[in-house]
């Protein structure tokens, strides 16, 4: 399976990792393999779909801006604490959103290859403006306000 301009399909697959924290044993998953699915899929791999969206390119401009962009793994925990992969997001706000709702992400270093394509949608598709809207309220007022205001009084 081929990706396109906005999805590309990945064989991931998970690694169950039981350590001992302290005299407490705990339980971790890591990627053991993450493969475009123009390879042929590992054992016990699942396909899930890295998809970019127009609407989240700011994020994707702010992740592959930084020194090490990552990559979310979204996953699907089954009753007998397994993990599977469900989804795989550029978008750290994505993540976010899925760590508030106790759903597990397992972060990786994004690929070169990957930085690239997503790259290319952006350009594509266009920049966005990233809004900061606290900043934006700081440069507007020009150091004026209640704290920069010596004759000022509450």
């Amino acid at each position: 399976m081929q990706h396109t301009t906005s999805v590309w399909p990945m064989y991931v697959s998970l690694r169950k990792i039981e350590k001992l924290v302290g005299r407490w044993p705990s339980v971790q998953w890591e990627i053991e393999h993450l493969l475009p699915a123009t390879h042929q899929a590992p054992d016990g791999a699942t396909l899930v779909l890295l998809e970019l969206h127009k609407d989240e390119r700011a994020s994707y401009r702010l992740n592959i801006d930084l020194d090490d962009p990552m990559l979310y793994l979204v996953c699907d925990e089954m009753p007998d604490n397994t993990w599977v992969p469900a989804a795989l997001s550029a978008d750290q706000n994505v993540a976010a959103g899925c760590l508030e709702g106790n759903t597990p992400v397992i972060n990786l270093l994004m690929p070169r290859a990957i930085a690239c394509w997503i790259e290319a949608f952006i350009t594509q598709h266009g920049e966005v403006e990233i809004a900061a809207h606290r900043r934006k309220h700081v440069d507007g007022r020009k150091n004026q306000g209640p704290s920069r205001d010596p004759l000022r009084r509450n």
